[in-house]
């Protein structure tokens, strides 16, 4: 893992800051997305046993990178799961500014 590690810095130190931004989030999009899907398989939960989803659609929200709020929201209740909103500074460490935005 160390050089996998290794490897990432080296190609992040060659790329503008913006790119290494941007390839960031896209990651990030990518893991919410695979998160989905384990969450709704460790809930013991089948796409076919959402209520307000066909199979085919809640194939999609999982595969997407990007939603609408509310989507979210719907499927995640459709789990038996909340949601929570919290804004965090990006510069420094302090938590103590993180807000919670919406708790659902």
């Amino acid at each position: 893992m160390a050089i996998i590690k290794d490897a990432l810095k080296s190609m992040e130190a060659m790329m503008p800051e913006d790119a290494v931004r941007r390839a960031h989030l896209a990651a990030e999009r990518e893991i919410l997305a695979i998160r989905l899907t384990e969450l709704r398989q460790r809930k013991g939960v089948r796409q076919t046993d959402l209520k307000n989803f066909t199979q085919t659609s809640a194939s999609k929200i999982e595969k997407r990178k990007d939603w609408k709020l509310s989507t979210l929201i719907e499927y995640l209740d459709d789990l038996g799961m909340g949601l929570e909103l919290r804004t965090y500074p990006k510069k420094g460490k302090d938590k103590e500014k993180s807000e919670t935005l919406l708790r659902i």
